[in-house]
């Protein structure tokens, strides 16, 4: 069943509900202590792409599959292996070959910091030379992926296509076959000024990411996300994006959707952070000419932010491939977002039925 909004690729014609393409990291989480002084650290997989497909199997129960690249060593190996655990599909992972030293490819790292109070939430990247950040057009067999096996929905996002030129121009390859064949294709903006710095700033972000535009169904970011990465202007916006009038992002929506009539659906979380420990929480979402907006979640308690966007995502993707509608899948995107904030790591650890707890109204209780 599927929403008509989105014309979702039946599960009996496809092997993948979702497929995401994107670099997958070792998180390297020193707990409520600093990266700065840590003796030690748990050590977590993620990445922006690759929480989604992750969540559309742990959390909603389905078929995923994440594209990426590894070394062929112990850390390569650790990351497939959580990959595993996380019951993610590593068939369509390209393994490269180690040097013994990691001059010629490596696996990205990602030290992060929850935050706590008013100490904001910190990330120190070491991703230099990493094996997903080479993947170049060519080396991924599209055609297999979309058009042999079948994917009902694919996600991938502006911090991949940030890592270099050639992520930019595998990205646009990829979804120039999804839609060949008929799969929706969701995209989170997912700004970074550190890594665009090296490709060309804004204006370098602005060209990359309003090509890919053109074939994206599903538009995921923030205000400062459609600014930076697609040039349009949010009124009221100060310069550290600190508040925003829902309003006037949706004004800034329907001048987006004018330019990208493929875009039929745009979604953004809202997030007012008051300590890096209590923040309001909802979403508004663009579908078939009218706005939905979630339940406002006031001083949620945080324990560690990372991956409540991707949360959001995948509970959005959900919702519509169910059929539900898009009020229910703003309400499921946010949710599970909240949800995933509750927990350590990038990737969210709670199933449906709690997350449709939490959409109910349902507050923490023993669950026996």
């Amino acid at each position: 069943m599927t929403d008509n909004i989105l014309n979702i690729r039946p599960a009996s014609e496809t092997k993948w509900d979702c497929a995401s393409f994107g670099e997958v990291m070792l998180r390297f989480d020193p707990g409520f202590g600093r990266v700065r002084n840590a003796r030690q650290f748990n050590v977590w997989e993620g990445g922006g792409e690759y929480n989604v497909a992750r969540a559309f199997r742990k959390c909603w129960g389905k078929r995923s599959t994440a594209v990426t690249a590894l070394p062929v060593n112990d850390l390569g190996w650790l990351v497939e292996d959580l990959m595993m655990q996380g019951g993610v599909d590593t068939s369509h992972i390209i393994w490269r070959d180690f040097d013994g030293l990691g001059r010629n490819t490596r696996v990205g790292l990602n030290f992060t910091e929850k935050g706590f109070g008013v100490r904001p939430a910190l990330g120190c990247s070491d991703r230099g030379h990493s094996a997903a950040s080479q993947i170049r057009p060519g080396e991924v067999n599209w055609e297999k992926l979309f058009g042999e096996e079948g994917v009902r929905w694919f996600h991938t996002g502006g911090i991949f296509a940030a890592l270099a030129s050639n992520t930019a121009e595998a990205v646009i390859e990829a979804v120039e076959v999804a839609r060949k064949y008929g799969t929706v294709i969701s995209y989170d903006l997912n700004y970074r000024a550190s890594l665009w710095k090296s490709q060309g700033g804004k204006e370098g972000a602005q060209k990359v990411n309003r090509h890919i535009a053109q074939y994206v169904d599903v538009m995921i970011g923030n205000e400062e996300d459609f600014t930076a990465c697609l040039g349009f202007e949010v009124e009221g916006l100060d310069e550290h994006i600190s508040s925003i009038d829902p309003a006037n992002f949706k004004k800034m929506i329907q001048t987006a959707v004018k330019e990208f009539p493929n875009f039929k659906v745009a979604a953004t979380t809202l997030r007012n952070a008051k300590t890096a420990s209590v923040n309001d929480w909802s979403a508004i979402l663009y579908a078939g000419g009218e706005f939905y907006a979630s339940m406002m979640r006031e001083n949620l308690e945080i324990y560690d932010r990372v991956g409540g966007g991707d949360g959001f995502a995948s509970g959005l993707a959900f919702g519509f491939m169910e059929g539900k509608g898009p009020q229910a899948a703003v309400e499921y995107g946010a949710a599970h977002g909240a949800l995933a904030m509750t927990t350590p790591g990038d990737t969210s650890m709670v199933r449906q039925a709690e997350v449709e707890a939490v959409m109910k109204g349902k507050g923490a209780r023993v669950i026996r």
